[in-house]
């Protein structure tokens, strides 16, 4: 579907969307203990994807009111009927190809178009070091996905630099393994914040998880079991992004929702102070102002969050000076090579950007409205709808990804005054 936004002044009150990393880990976690309930999760494409991989190895899954139910296995596991199908979503491929290995007998994975070109090789290198077997159908790391269990444990050395999405699913379901597991990084860890999330969620279910920063290890003890009983969804900062972006260009908008967490995202309230925003941030009342303000392009390191580049890219596009987005090559394994996608489309809207290996420089200050391609990826749809309401008459198109992450998006910019005409399909 396509759809068309003007240059807009936006003013009012939006609750954050419930986080989609938070979401995904808490149904998981709570599959593999006994009974468990989830309080504000994010229902969106990707998680009802872990959903319906949860139940397919014999969890129960009841929606109530603004909770999800969950009778787990307890980490005992049956083995699928069927081809587990994640769809779009890598976070649920990456940590359901790790709870695979628990199974006594053979997974199959797959997925959607994209989710068939994103790299899988050094997670299965991994589970296969432990003791299971995995392997791409062809031969190349990429889904379709087949895991056979049961995963024994041991030493496991794992690259770092792709996805902490690896590291995260190996943490989940290694307790489970029968003998102590270490897990060694090679290089840096990318995207750290999710992987102490993680671990976060971990002990808060009773598990241990011995870090060594140090080391860059992470140490399991085996023959662990999971007690998750009630979990509450914290506010996502990452969706969060478009509408601070919004406020910082286009008005003054309130964010609630948003209170402390090891989200690294929240890192945009300190960049948008630094680029000369009006924003400030009530911790207790988990509320994030922020009102329209002359910004300057600033240099900004990506390496821990990877999600907030297409916000980054389009803020900098609107900002006066030179706007640099560094250390971002692991930005291109996401749904698509976002790196990539942001060039080709802010180039169209006028944008002076430069695509290197691993950044983008942006001389900001010019940017038009034009037709642009949303590249069926949620966050690229999310970010041109703000140079959209900056830019003037913008066409985008593939809005039905925003399902993924944030399906109220589109509504809640209504809300708050923004020109959006109806989807056109």
């Amino acid at each position: 579907m396509k759809l068309t936004i003007n240059r807009s002044e936006v003013k009012g009150t939006v609750n954050a969307p419930p986080s989609k990393s938070y979401t995904h880990r808490a149904i998981t976690i709570a599959a593999l203990s006994k009974k468990a309930t989830v309080n504000n999760p994010l229902i969106s494409e990707d998680t009802k994807a872990t959903i319906r991989a949860s139940e397919a190895f014999g969890a129960i899954v009841e929606p109530k009111n603004d909770s999800l139910l969950i009778t787990g296995f307890d980490g005992k596991l049956t083995i699928p009927d069927n081809v587990l199908d994640i769809a779009n979503s890598g976070t649920t491929l990456r940590i359901m190809t790790a709870v695979s290995s628990l199974v006594d007998g053979a997974t199959v994975l797959t997925g959607d178009a994209s989710i068939r070109t994103r790299p899988n090789t050094p997670l299965l290198n991994a589970l296969n070091d432990l003791g299971a077997e995995a392997f791409s159908t062809r031969n190349n790391g990429l889904a379709p996905i087949v895991v056979r269990g049961k995963m024994k444990g041991g030493k496991v050395q794992i690259e770092g630099s792709i996805s902490s999405q690896f590291v995260s699913a190996l943490l989940i379901a290694c307790p489970f393994a029968e003998n102590e597991t270490t897990i060694m990084i090679q290089g840096e860890l990318k995207s750290r914040p999710y992987v102490n999330i993680t671990i976060d969620m971990l002990k808060d279910a009773g598990a241990s998880i011995i870090v060594n920063e140090k080391a860059n290890t992470f140490t399991i003890p085996p023959n662990q079991k999971y007690d998750m009983r009630s979990y509450n969804v914290p506010g996502d900062f990452s969706s969060a992004s478009y509408m601070m972006a919004a406020g910082a260009l286009c008005g003054d908008v309130t964010i609630k929702n948003l209170y402390p967490s090891q989200q690294g995202d929240s890192a945009l309230i300190g960049i948008l102070e630094k680029m000369g925003a009006q924003i400030s941030w009530d911790r207790k009342k988990g509320e994030v102002k922020v009102c329209k303000s002359e910004l300057c392009g600033i240099k900004v390191d990506v390496g821990k969050t990877p999600d907030l580049v297409p916000t980054l890219a389009v803020l900098g596009a609107a900002s006066m000076g030179q706007m640099v987005i560094e250390n971002a090559q692991h930005v291109r394994y996401k749904e698509t090579d976002r790196l990539h996608a942001m060039t080709v489309e802010l180039k169209k809207m006028g944008v002076d950007i430069t695509e290197e290996k691993d950044r983008l420089i942006i001389k900001g200050g010019k940017i038009s409205g034009a037709k642009v391609h949303g590249w069926d990826d949620h966050r690229i749809v999310m970010a041109l709808a703000i140079a959209g309401m900056v830019a003037g008459e913008t066409t985008i198109d593939t809005i039905e990804s925003v399902c993924i992450s944030y399906p109220g998006f589109f509504e809640d910019l209504r809300k708050s005054g923004a020109v959006v005409d109806l989807p056109e399909k």
